[in-house]
């Protein structure tokens, strides 16, 4: 419908696309730019859905207020006219305009247009995977900025000039904050494709429809060298991303070339946070549009810098720039300080489109062409710095420039992979020069381990030159992709053995691939996603590039050949000559020690070195002079060969001086010495070496040899000079070479020799200054006594060596004494403490000389003692040896009894130190007196406590002093059993003197008592006396409890019982209390908080005061007594007062029945047992209440209850009625509720009625039985047997241990083997699953019970045997019976089919289990032997059984085509001469030739033609051959059959020929038959190898007799050499495959040890295997407990499948974890759980014939599948990626519940048909919640509900039809549980162990064959025959001498001889046969 007013302007109205070209109204944008003066906001306008252009012009005038008649234009912002043709597909929705006067003007004020800059859905999907990270150690900001290089090589791709890309990093603060700015020169964008740029994931490819790219019109580049077209701004991700790594907003300034406006856009983090606050629209915002150079809208002082930046904008025709603000610090700081390696990075990412395809070679000059027109500039700006600018250009140490410029050659390739995909390749070699490797280093992969200077550097040539790094970097377009690396392929890899060229060659290698674009790559441009793996698919081609052609030829072969020509050309190595032997270096690391080969000699650079040759090295410290020893060469060597390096080993001469071997690499020989100067130099060494020393004293004091000083007499000053032989002085050894290290230095020793040895107390060394000589100072410091030496000697600096080369340096030694001084100072001895007021003590003095040395006093001193505040006296001082101030007393205060510090002074008159001041503690005397406190004499105290005195013990100076034992006791008098105080003074000489209690009993007034206060110890200390006067207690001492009843109140006394009614409350209870004068007492707070019951644990503090006690409650059992305590505890005593409450029964109120005995009773018996009834009060107390007529008033009543056996009799002893004789009527078993009534009282007891005696046996979740169930032929029952017993009732019957029988006829066997079983505690007996082997058709088995000797019959159970499709019983082999079996040629195809027992092919045979055996027929029989070949299609395991089905086929193998031509016998080398006897000329006698094939196997009887036999020299030129006899140069022989007789050849006497020389027979056929003539041409130039026969011609008779003998032992031995290198190359190999193989079982062993761990499961280093097994037996445990778990299983009865199209039934092909989901989706699919599903619809239709349609089947393929639903759709409330709404109760797809065993696909597929879109919630509320929701933007599916509620797809639920059932009542037709996934876990690890069990014993295995291997090379017997082989070849050396085989021939021989060179690998042959030849060379 239209709506009326639709089509004016403004109008709206409703229409379709077809009419207006859009769906409602159009919002468009204006900005009225035609004047400055117009305003500068945008007006809004609605446009009408049918609108023209006419009427849009209209409505724009209308709006803003423009005359009709006026001119203008109306653009867009890309300045498009809008015009009549394009109106209306370019006003869309939210479009901008501009009002213009002409397309051309300049905007006068800059505009904002509205863009959407939505993700693009690529953003979903590939979003998470792309983002920058770091890699092997580089920082990926460079890469990030190469993302922004990218986007400016593609905008500059199509300009015809210069290329310009500037990186500006503008870090000056006065410019604002930091940023970078990346410009190029490109084509700009308009605002359209700026808007796209913004559009995340928006890539080149994806741009179509209403999207303008920056790259519109995209046409794949043409193919261009390296594919350098500039096509790698591509995914529409990397700018993106790369500027938000940088920083935190980007500015993207751009001015397309046809356009005035320059279009700006900011993105910024900030902005986005600030939308998603104010819940703006985040993907949406304003593009700038303004004229060149206009900076207004630049206001924050943060972008000053934009200002230059826009200023710039004048000169340029087209730009683009993007400005990144808030850069990262981290990333500021790393453009700063690592400013060289990130532009040296970018130099190698663009390195070939700086500087084109053959990259920047430096060596040659190179001009400006459009493949490297590109300028990258970096520029980086800082505050008070000059900048930085550099060029890419400029950068000359970029790893593709060094690899450029230090290869010698190149190898390009080129590579096809699958489709489109290019790879130019290229190989560049990098040569070793003489010392060096020149493969330049990269610091991301240093090759070298240590500094060049190091002397391991030319250690081991495995220190390869390219190290660990990959040969190929990768190039994407051109450009470098830095986080991938290609290895190597398969032809450029080092050789298993050595091939044309050495090994070490393979690491001279660096390479580069250029890929296309149809390699994928990483968005971010860091890493190829498929490149290696297409690169190495068996399918790529490789193909060489010569001349800039395409050539296909074997790669590996011309890879190997350009290497080896390499090699040879441009690697300046060192030749290794005069081979020693090989040796090992004990004196290096273990991993370095061998082998080394020696050698004598090297040729290097052109010269020669030998052993004994005098060189000088280089580039040691010091420089070492000698004679070469040897040179070392890593390796297993043997004679003359290459090396880049190796060691000399040189010995240091003179040998006299020097007596060490220094080894050093090769390399650091010096290549330009003379000889005459090493020579030179050693004998000046000898000449001038140190001899003895000159000493002289300057200053005097001189040192007198023997001299005895006093102590401290000085020594003068010394100067030495060290002179050699000549006289002449010297400061260090002779020559320069040594350096700093052979110094000669001067060492001065002064020793004091005592008797515990010798000991230097003074060592200086002095050194030569130059100017001054060798000079040691005055020495003043020799103070001790004893016997002196002083030592001068010369020793080496460093080293401090006295010796050099053996000999002893120049000393001299000086002896001298040492005695004491006069006494000059005193000290004191040992004073004897402690020191006490009043004591005498000693002061022992000890008196030393001016260096402390022990003196004598020998005059009269008078000592003076002073000490601040003592009073000191002294007796006398003695003299001599000891000398001490005798009786020294002191007398003064000390304030405690640890004493007072005092500093005692003496002072000795006379000395040089006259007085010394010792620190001393005074001690208090001893005890004098006794003070006590208080000083009063009559004190006052109160009965009941006690009172304390302050005691002090005094000396005589009235200090407290202590002393042990210091005890002072005080005695009372004056009353009976008064304390005794004591108290220990002995720490402290003061305490307080107190005790127990001073309590008099029955004190009614004041008493007067006495106290004696004395120490016992100390009878000189006078006691003390005091006078106590005692008072009466005013404490508590008595307490009573009342109960107050009215007016009266009965005391409580203690331990009284108290009657009261049960559950009742005793009130008024009330307490007094009393002291000890029996006045009572006043309860005050402080009483009352003393104050505790025991019935309650919170007292009414306010009711305590008043004198109340708390309420008490009356137990409610009469049984129950309860004792209730009140007490009073505080300081002086403790008071209680108890009573016993005992309870009364309270009113009748229940009636209670108790069962006596059991509460079962069997169904038909009576209850063993009777039911006791009382009458009990509302706590359960029994009342008297019953007597004999009480029986008639009780009523019994019960559902299902027999009354009539009831009996009822009064009990009066227990006053209770007895009820018994209770039965029920048979029923179902279960409880059953009794009712008992007695007046108005009534109560229930519940029994449980059990079923009756065992009657029936019936079989538990077992199908029906009225059909024959089938069971395929050896396979198990569908369920176990388990049967039940039950009674007559059909209640199951809990009897155990009944026996159960199965019966069965005899020719149905039941594995395991029918046993006999006993029914368990619930009366089921389960017989297991047993599997049925019997004849087809029809059988019956019975299970039987015997109870109580009797039979109890069970159901008879049908089974249909049907043949087994699986079982394999005869194998079918096909074939081609008519082929042609050759030798060497392939077989046939086999085609094996494996039939089972219904005849048809069995499917999914793992091809592992079928092998082909192969054999040459014998009469023996058809066995095949033991060392029959085999062939599998897969590797069988070692441990597999090769026993089960065989089928032998007989072929005959026939010869294959012709290709030799051998002798039957090979003849021995004839020795012949030119003379007349023939036996001397005779060449060859009975020679029988014949054709083969490649296998010796004879051939070619049906050709029949000519061998002609010609003589020819190993010279080809010789033309003085010798000839046949009739001087003939050729001889013809027929042959017939492909075979030839030749009877005899001989030599024409007189022949021609050369002297001792050795010539050829040449047997070459010739066909002479004309059907033969194309054969022949064949077989001379193709097929046939020309036999030829040496010869030894001779002209002497006599010398030929000799060489005959000779030739004839040089044949013998040539084949014993044969048979001996054969035998060992085969040893040799067969130990290389099993090390091999060690090494692959130990790699196994770790891979698998690996993956335990990831498991958690670790295993020892020792005892693995029975760790591995014990691990193993408890997870199988583990496994079988949790299988043996009871877990839901589906009862209904499984299809047999009969064949492979059948899958089974619906209810067997899913399980569901979840017992609710389990219930509901079954009861939903509940018709079809029962249905078959086959393949077919063949097999649908067998199954529906063999049932008579009443099995209901479903095919799959009548199933249409375009109608299923997608398993990977979103649910419904999902709605293009996003949440719709917030759904409740977890909805999930039913279908992703299920779990499938088998056949996924297939059950995908039946289960998505019958359950679609069906969802499953927790409850009905939450699924009408979501269909609610649902239907508001889709049709909603039927909804299921865990509580098993179902809602139907039309809205419908309720009733019983959508009400799930109880799990119990789908009689087993449920959908089973999946096995626990900690059981599949389980499984899991237990296959890890098994496989590493396998691993450890194979490892075991290959390891002793090894050592059984090695161990038998090792044996005397291969020694002997490794001996036997030397010696013959040295027998077959001089034999070849005599004969005069010279190397000429040799290498003649060899050119003929030398096959063609192959880089391929010779074939290994099999395992079995190597074994056994090397078993039969043994």
């Amino acid at each position: 419908m239209a709506a009326a007013d639709g089509g004016g302007p403004g109008g709206a109205s409703v229409g379709t696309k077809e009419d207006g070209g859009g769906v409602g109204h159009r919002t468009v944008y204006l900005f009225d730019r035609r004047e400055k003066e117009s305003e500068l906001g945008d007006r809004p306008l609605q446009v009408g859905e049918r609108l023209d252009y006419a009427g849009f012009r209209a409505s724009v005038c209308q709006t803003l207020g423009i005359s009709p008649e006026e001119k203008f234009v109306i653009t867009t912002t890309s300045r498009k006219e809008i015009t009549c043709d394009n109106f209306d597909e370019t006003v869309k929705d939210g479009v901008t305009l501009y009002l213009l006067q002409s397309v051309n003007q300049l905007l006068l004020t800059a505009t904002k247009e509205r863009i959407d800059f939505l993700p693009h859905y690529d953003t979903l999907v590939k979003s998470g995977m792309y983002e920058y990270y770091a890699s092997e150690g580089q920082n990926p900001l460079p890469f990030a900025l190469a993302e922004l290089i990218d986007n400016s090589l593609s905008a500059t791709s199509r300009n015809i000039g210069v290329r310009r890309i500037q990186i500006k990093l503008l870090f000056d603060e006065t410019q604002g904050k930091p940023a970078v700015a990346v410009i190029d020169n490109g084509r700009g964008m308009t605002s359209k494709q700026l808007n796209n740029w913004a559009v995340y994931r928006l890539s080149k490819f994806t741009r179509q429809g209403d999207f303008e790219s920056d790259h519109s019109g995209y046409v794949r580049p043409v193919p261009v060298p390296r594919s350098l077209n500039s096509d790698i701004s591509y995914f529409g991700v990397g700018g993106k991303q790369a500027v938000f790594f940088v920083g935190q907003s980007a500015r993207m300034i751009s001015k397309p070339a046809d356009s005035q406006d320059v279009h700006e856009l900011v993105l910024s983090k900030e902005d986005f946070e600030k939308k998603e606050k104010n819940k703006e629209a985040i993907y949406s915002g304003y593009i700038r549009n303004r004229k060149p150079s206009d900076s207004v809208h630049i206001t924050n002082d943060d972008e000053r810098f934009l200002h230059h930046l826009i200023i710039e904008e004048k000169e340029k025709d087209s730009f683009t720039a993007v400005v990144i603000t808030g850069v990262q610090p981290e990333h500021i700081q790393y453009l700063k300080n690592y400013f060289h390696l990130w532009t040296r990075q970018l130099a190698h990412i663009y390195h070939y489109y700086i500087h084109g395809p053959k990259g920047n070679e430096i060596r040659t000059s190179k001009e400006v062409e459009p493949l490297n027109n590109i300028d990258i500039e970096i520029s980086m700006f800082e505050k008070g710095k000059v900048p930085k600018i550099v060029n890419l250009r400029e950068i000359q140490d970029d790893m593709q420039t060094l690899y450029v410029n230090t290869a010698a050659d190149s190898f390009e390739f080129k590579a096809h992979v699958e489709g489109d995909g290019v790879v130019e390749g290229i190989i560049r070699y990098h040569p070793f020069l003489y010392d060096r490797e020149t493969y330049p280093d990269d610091p991301c992969f240093p090759s070298k381990l240590k500094d060049e200077d190091d002397e391991d550097d030319c250690f081991i040539l495995e220190k390869a030159a390219r190290g660990k790094r990959p040969i190929f970097e990768c190039f994407w377009n051109g450009r470098l992709i830095p986080y991938t690396s290609v290895e190597d392929f398969d032809w450029c890899t080092p050789p298993k053995k050595r091939g044309l060229a050495p090994i070490e060659c393979y690491n001279r290698i660096s390479g580069a691939l250029f890929t296309n674009d149809k390699f994928q790559v990483s968005t971010n441009k860091l890493t190829f996603m498929d490149l290696e793996l297409k690169l190495k698919d068996k399918n790529t081609l490789f193909t060489r590039i010569l001349n800039g052609q395409e050539q296909r030829m074997k790669i590996d072969r011309e890879f190997a050949l350009w290497l080896k020509d390499c090699h040879e050309k441009y690697d300046k190595q060192i030749k290794f000559t005069l081979f020693k032997g090989i040796i090992t270096r004990p004196d290096l690391p273990s991993k370095k020690q061998g082998p080394w080969a020696t050698y004598a000699a090297i040729e290097w650079d052109g010269k020669i070195y030998k052993a004994g040759q005098l060189v000088k090295t280089i580039k040691t410290l010091p420089l070492f002079y000698g004679s070469i020893v040897r040179f070392f060469l890593y390796g297993d060597h043997d004679g003359e060969v290459y090396a880049t390096g190796g060691e000399v080993q040189i010995a240091m001469e003179p040998q006299a001086l020097y007596d060490e071997v220094k080894t050093v690499p090769i390399a650091k020989l010096d290549r330009t010495v003379a000889e005459k100067a090493v020579k030179k130099y050693v004998e000046d060494e000898m000449a001038r070496l140190p001899d003895r020393l000159s000493i002289t004293w300057p200053e005097g004091d001189e040192l007198l040899p023997n001299e005895i000083r006093p102590a401290g007499t000085p020594i003068g000053a010394l100067r030495i000079e060290i002179l050699n032989k000549k006289g002449e002085a010297m400061q260090k050894l002779p020559g320069t070479s040594h350096g700093g290290s052979k110094k000669l230095l001067v060492e001065l020793k002064v020793i004091l020799h005592s008797s515990s040895g010798n000991k230097e107390i003074i060592s200086h060394i002095s050194q030569h200054g130059g100017k001054w000589p060798y000079w040691f100072k005055k020495m003043e410091n020799i103070q001790k006594l004893g016997n002196y030496t002083l030592k001068l000697q010369v020793v080496l600096n460093e080293s401090n060596a006295d010796t050099y080369a053996g000999r002893p340096l120049p000393s001299k030694a000086i002896k001298f004494s040492v005695k004491e001084g006069k006494p000059e100072k005193f000290s004191f001895g040992v004073l004897d403490l402690p020191f006490r007021v009043g004591v005498p003590f000693n002061i022992p003095l000890e008196f030393q000389d001016e260096f402390g040395h022990t003196s004598q006093l020998v005059t009269d001193i008078q000592p003076v003692l002073e000490a601040s505040g003592l009073s000191l006296h002294y007796e006398e001082i003695t003299k001599g040896p000891n000398c001490v101030i005798r009786g020294v007393t002191a007398k003064g205060p000390v304030n405690s009894c640890q004493g007072k510090n005092y500093n005692l002074k003496v002072t000795l008159p006379g000395l040089k130190e006259d007085s010394q001041i010792s620190k001393i503690r005074l001690l208090p005397g001893h005890p004098r007196r006794l003070k006590v406190k208080p000083d009063s004499e009559i004190l006052v105290i109160e009965n009941g406590t006690a009172f304390p005195f302050q005691v002090e013990v005094l000396d005589e100076s009235d200090n407290i002093t202590a002393q042990p034992k210091l005890i002072v006791h005080c005695k009372f008098s004056g009353a009976p059993n008064l304390p005794v105080y004591v108290v220990d003074c002995s720490s402290s000489g003061t305490s307080i003197l107190t005790g127990s209690a001073i309590q008099v009993q029955n004190i009614k007034k004041d008493q007067t008592l006495k106290a004696r206060i004395e120490i016992p110890s100390c009878k000189d200390v006078a006691p003390v006396e005091k006078t106590i006067k005692l008072l009466p207690s005013s404490h508590v001492a008595r307490l009573q409890i009342f109960s107050v009843e009215g007016q009266k109140a009965i005391q409580i006394k203690h331990q009284d019982e108290v009657n009261w009614i049960a559950g009742d409350i005793m009130h008024n209870l009330i307490f007094q209390m009393y002291d000890e004068g029996e006045r009572e007492i006043n309860i005050t707070s402080a009483l009352a908080e003393k104050i505790k019951v025991n019935w309650t644990p919170e007292i009414n503090k306010e009711h305590l005061l008043q004198g109340l006690l708390p309420d008490v409650q009356v137990p409610t059992s009469v049984k129950d007594m309860r004792y209730c305590q009140v007490s009073f505890q505080d300081d002086h005593v403790s008071l209680e007062s108890a009573f016993t409450v005992r309870p009364l029964p309270d009113e009748p109120k229940h009636l209670k029945c108790e069962m006596k005995g059991g509460k079962t009773v069997q169904m038909g018996q009576e209850l063993q047992g009777e039911v006791v009834i009382i009458i009990t009060d509302q706590y359960g107390n029994q009342i008297q209440a019953f007597s004999p007529s009480s029986l008639s008033s009780l009523s019994i009543a019960g559902v299902g209850l027999d009354s009539s056996n009831l009996k009822t009799t009064f009990q009066e002893n227990t006053q209770s009625i007895s009820v018994r004789g209770i039965k029920f009527i048979p029923g179902p078993p279960g409880n059953k509720d009794l009712c008992f009534t007695w007046r108005e009282f009534s109560d229930f007891i519940r029994v449980q009625l059990i079923s009756g005696p065992p009657a029936k046996l019936l079989l538990i979740d077992w199908p029906e039985l009225k059909e024959s169930i089938p069971v395929i032929n050896g396979r198990d029952l569908q369920n176990p047997i388990i049967v039940q017993l039950c009674d007559q009732w059909d209640n199951p019957a809990p009897v155990q241990h009944v026996k159960i029988s199965l019966t069965k006829a005899s020719n149905l066997k039941l594995m395991p083997s029918n046993q006999q079983h006993k029914t368990d505690e619930k009366g089921r007996a389960n017989l297991g699953v047993f599997s049925v082997f019997a004849p087809r058709g029809e059988h019956t088995l019975q299970v039987k019970a015997i109870y109580n000797k009797s039979i109890i019959e069970g159901p008879i159970i049908k089974l249909m045997i049907l043949p087994d499709p699986e079982k394999p019983v005869r194998l079918n082999v096909k074939y081609d019976k008519d082929a042609s079996f050759l030798a060497g040629g392939l077989f046939t195809d086999f085609m094996i089919s494996v039939i089972s027992e219904d005849d048809s092919i069995i499917k999914n045979i793992n091809p592992a289990r079928i092998s082909m055996k192969m054999w040459k027929l014998s009469t023996s029989g058809n066995r095949p032997p033991a060392n029959a070949e085999t062939f599998s299609c897969n590797k069988i395991k070692d441990n597999d059984k090769e026993d089960g089905l065989c089928a032998i086929v007989i072929v005959e193998v026939l010869p294959n085509q012709p290709v030799k031509l051998v002798p039957k016998i090979k003849p021995p080398t004839p020795a012949v001469s030119n003379v007349r006897s023939v036996a001397s000329r005779t060449l060859v006698r009975d020679l029988h030739l014949s054709i083969t094939d490649d296998y010796d196997n004879h051939t070619g009887i049906d050709l029949v033609g000519t061998i002609i036999a010609t003589i020819k020299g190993s010279n080809e030129e010789d033309t003085d051959t010798p000839l046949f006899i009739g001087k003939v140069r050729t001889l013809e022989f027929p042959f017939v059959n492909g075979s030839a007789e030749i009877m005899s050849l001989v030599l024409a006497e007189s022949s021609p020929g050369r002297d001792s020389t050795e010539y050829f027979i040449v047997f070459e056929p010739r066909d002479t038959l004309d059907n033969l003539v194309l054969l022949s041409i064949n077989l001379v130039f193709i097929i046939f190898k020309l036999f030829k026969l040496s010869q030894f011609f001779f002209l002497d008779v006599k010398k030929q007799q000799q060489m005959a003998a000779l030739t004839k032992e040089k044949d013998q031995l040539s084949q014993s050499i044969v048979m001996y290198k054969s035998l060992f190359e085969a040893s040799q190999q067969l130990l290389n495959e099993m090390k091999c193989q060690v090494e692959e079982a130990r790699l196994k062993e770790a891979q698998l040890q690996n993956e335990l761990k990831i498991h958690n499961i670790d295993i020892p280093t020792t005892q693995q295997v029975p760790h591995i097994e014990a691990l193993l037996k408890r997870k199988l445990s583990e496994q079988e407990e949790l299988k043996k778990k009871p877990r839901r299983s589906c009862t209904l009865p499984n299809y047999t499948k009969g064949s492979g199209d059948v899958l089974g039934k619906i209810a067997h092909l899913a399980q569901i974890e979840d017992d609710r989901a389990a219930m509901v989706i079954s009861w939903h699919l509940a018709s079809d759980m029962d249905c078959v599903v086959t393949l077919t619809t063949d097999a649908a239709r067998r199954i529906y014939d063999e049932t008579q349609g009443r099995q209901q089947v479903l095919p799959l393929d009548s199933i249409y599948k375009k109608t299923l639903p997608d398993w990977k759709r979103p649910l419904p409330h999902f709605r293009n990626g996003k949440l719709y709404f917030k759904p409740i109760g977890d909805p999930v797809f039913a279908r992703d519940l299920l779990t499938f065993p088998d056949n996924i696909e297939h059950c995908e597929t039946v289960f998505g048909m019958l359950l679609g879109d069906t969802i499953i919630l927790d409850n009905l509320d939450a699924a009408n919640h979501y269909r609610k929701e649902v239907v508001k933007i889709t049709h909603c599916p039927t909804l299921l509900t865990r509580d098993g509620d179902r809602i139907r797809s039309n809205g419908k639920f309720g009733g019983l039809q959508n009400k799930a059932p109880p799990m119990d009542k789908l009689r087993g037709m449920v959908f089973g549980a999946p096995v626990p996934k900690q059981c599949l876990i389980l499984g899991e690890q237990i296959d890890l162990l098994q496989q590493y069990r396998s691993a450890v014993c194979k490892l075991d295995s290959v390891n002793k064959d090894l050592n059984s291997q090695l161990e038998y090379l090792r044996t005397p017997d291969m020694k002997k025959k490794k001996q036997e082989l030397d010696e013959h070849e040295k027998n077959l050396k001089l034999i070849e001498e005599k004969l005069g085989m010279t190397p000429i021939r040799k290498c003649n021989d060899s050119l003929r001889h030398s096959p063609k060179v192959e880089t391929t690998d010779c074939p290994v042959p099999p395992k079995r046969m190597r074994r056994e030849a090397t078993r039969q060379n043994r």
